[in-house]
Formats: C-alpha cells, sequence, structure tokens
C-alpha cells in the first residue's frame, strides 16, 4: 500500500511541475487582456445597434471573438482598425510568450492595451 500511495505522490508532483514550464512569461497578463478584449467587444454588442441574423447564426454554432468582433466593426461599434490593432498585438505577444521574450511580451501587450484604450 505504501508503494502505490508513493507512486500516486510521484505522479501528482510530476503533473504539478509540469504545468508551469508550459507557461510563458507573461502567459498571465495575455489572457487578462485578451478577457478584456473580449468584454469590449461584449459591451458594444450589448450598447450598439443590432444587426440582421445570417444564416450562420441559425446553424447551431457558438459566436467567436472574431466573429462577434467581425460584427461590431461591421455596425460601426469599433472601427477594424482597432480589432485589427488588437488581434495583431495579442499574436505578437503570443509569439514573444512562447519564444520565452518577456520584454517583446509585454511590449506588445502595452500596444493592445493602448488599443484598448487602457
Amino acid at each position: 500500500m505504501n508503494s502505490r500511495y508513493a507512486l500516486m505522490l510521484g505522479v501528482a508532483a510530476a503533473m504539478a511541475s509540469m504545468t508551469p514550464c508550459l507557461a510563458g512569461p507573461c502567459s498571465r497578463q495575455i489572457d487578462e487582456t485578451q478577457a478584456q478584449f473580449d468584454a469590449k467587444l461584449e459591451t458594444a454588442a450589448a450598447a450598439g445597434p443590432t444587426g440582421q441574423q445570417t444564416t450562420s447564426a441559425t446553424m447551431h454554432r457558438q459566436p467567436t471573438p472574431q466573429s462577434l468582433a467581425a460584427a461590431e466593426a461591421k455596425l460601426g461599434d469599433i472601427s477594424p482598425e482597432t480589432i485589427q490593432a488588437i488581434d495583431d498585438a495579442l499574436a505578437r505577444a503570443r509569439k514573444a510568450d512562447q519564444a520565452g521574450d518577456k520584454t517583446g511580451c509585454e511590449k506588445a501587450l502595452a500596444e493592445a492595451k493602448k488599443a484598448l484604450g487602457k
């Protein structure tokens, strides 16, 4: 019984130690900025005019942040340039994060936050 407990404890410890290794230097900040962008899109969607329902909306598909952004840009709630700037900055931040480039990641996040008005 003790060897089984030791094995389970060892496996749990190994799995717990792997999780931090997968995260980059600013993964949490990227997630937070993405959440702020998503919230801005949702706020704009709730406050702005409604658009016509598309065929895709009737096909049991969930809206994605990209489809919401495209719809809001089309309705004029958020400019396409702002959406593109935020998307590009977040993509650069993710790339730098995966490469372990904290400085590059923070710079890209600052650009995304500036475009968000934060």
